[in-house]
């Protein structure tokens, strides 16, 4: 075969795939049922409504959360449990009241953002709901290219001493959403450290990822609230993490751990929103899981079942698109996705093409602002809900799309 050939013979393969016809829904990283089934004992876990304190879960109160639940989480972000926030089933939730609190009643000691205009700085490729919080209410978002080690920190330190407007920065410092980045020390420091000129400025930082390891080595991140306290910045950042990828996405907990200023401004408007959070859903969690070990097991069991699906996809990448020029895709050692980067201008199209092949995608694009990926060269792929044999089926059909959108 010539290599005048191999595009009609990539086209007539795409053709065949597409008469399997496949009905795969990729767009999220959702957990796969086997992986839901591994906290099935959250059904029998509770075994009474009171809390260690006395307080009746099935009750109101409990605005910052039950007290073994802030300790659970504490011993998990590796902070007092006294810092701890637990409320909400998931942290998305946290993130959206913390910018409402900031932008309606501002921060300690400061004015309400809303009085001016306010600017996020956003790491890309990054997580499209974070770029939507910022979107729906308002908030002006720019790009910073993302390194190996974390976001471009000559440009965030020197965006953020210029421009007052700038409040705040998205932040997923360990297997990063989609590209599986992993924060360096040396970039925590410079982030706690920098100087800004808005001396309300607050790093948003979402640590999903955790516990959520793919490879043997577990990949450690220097504490943020840490080298803020050292720094003389103790308010800069909010951490937000959730059991919703360890036990059940849809009815988990999830938590915020800050300086002792920033938890006492939560508690004073959180008492506002609400008279307390589902503390039997707390009960149930903290009962379960009970420590770091157990959630460590834990997740032991979902990496089982996780990485054989990462290395099937990137087994049909290198099979179809190993040779192909300028296309390249991520190696992530934990999180939940794949980033497959195209020739520039052909993400959109390759998209559309699984898409008729019955492949659903994320949209291109939506791991940038405003969903505009201004090379249109951003795939991400998420492994983890289809099973095994759909996932390698998918992974083939994506390559496939892509040799036929290039022409390849």
């Amino acid at each position: 075969m010539t290599a005048a050939d191999l595009p009609s013979q990539h086209h007539e393969q795409y053709q065949a795939f597409k008469q399997l016809g496949l009905k795969l829904d990729m767009s999220r990283g959702k957990p796969a049922p086997e992986q839901l089934d591994l906290s099935n004992a959250l059904m029998a876990s509770l075994d009474g409504y009171q809390a260690v304190d006395g307080t009746d879960g099935r009750n109101y109160g409990g605005t910052i959360g039950l007290p073994e639940a802030r300790e659970l989480f504490g011993k998990l972000l590796d902070v007092p449990a006294a810092q701890v926030v637990v409320d909400s089933s998931a942290s998305l939730s946290l993130m959206h009241d913390v910018i409402i609190y900031s932008l309606l009643n501002g921060t300690p000691g400061h004015a309400p953002w809303v009085r001016e205009p306010v600017t996020f700085l956003c790491p890309v490729p990054g997580y499209d709901r974070h770029f939507a919080i910022c979107e729906a209410r308002g908030i002006k978002m720019i790009n910073i290219p993302m390194t190996e080690a974390g976001p471009d920190m000559d440009l965030v330190e020197k965006l953020v001493a210029e421009d007052a407007s700038i409040k705040g920065m998205w932040c997923v410092p360990k297997y990063s959403n989609p590209g599986g980045v992993v924060y360096s020390d040396a970039v925590v420091a410079r982030l706690a450290a920098m100087k800004t000129a808005a001396p309300d400025f607050r790093l948003m930082w979402d640590d999903a990822y955790r516990f959520h390891h793919l490879g043997e080595q577990k990949l450690e991140v220097a504490s943020i609230l840490d080298a803020c306290a050292q720094a003389g910045n103790p308010d800069r950042a909010i951490v937000f993490a959730s059991s919703s990828k360890v036990t059940w996405a849809g009815s988990g907990i999830a938590a915020l751990a800050a300086s002792p200023a920033n938890i006492a401004w939560w508690t004073k408007h959180a008492g506002i929103r609400s008279i307390g959070p589902d503390k039997i859903n707390q009960l149930r969690h903290v009962r379960l899981l009970k420590d770091v070990a157990t959630v460590e097991a834990l997740m032991e069991q979902h990496r089982q079942l996780l990485k054989p699906k990462f290395e099937a996809v990137l087994a049909q990448f290198e099979h179809y698109l190993g040779e192909v020029p300028g296309v390249s895709w991520t190696r992530p050692q934990g999180g939940y996705f794949i980033d497959l980067v195209t020739p520039q201008g052909s993400a959109k199209r390759t998209v559309a093409l699984a898409k008729e092949a019955g492949i659903t995608l994320t949209p291109a694009g939506a791991a940038f602002p405003y969903g505009n990926d201004p090379k249109d060269s951003h795939i991400r792929i998420a492994p983890s809900f289809p099973s095994l044999e759909e996932i390698t089926k998918a992974a083939q059909g994506i390559a496939l799309s892509l040799r036929v959108a290039l022409g390849a």
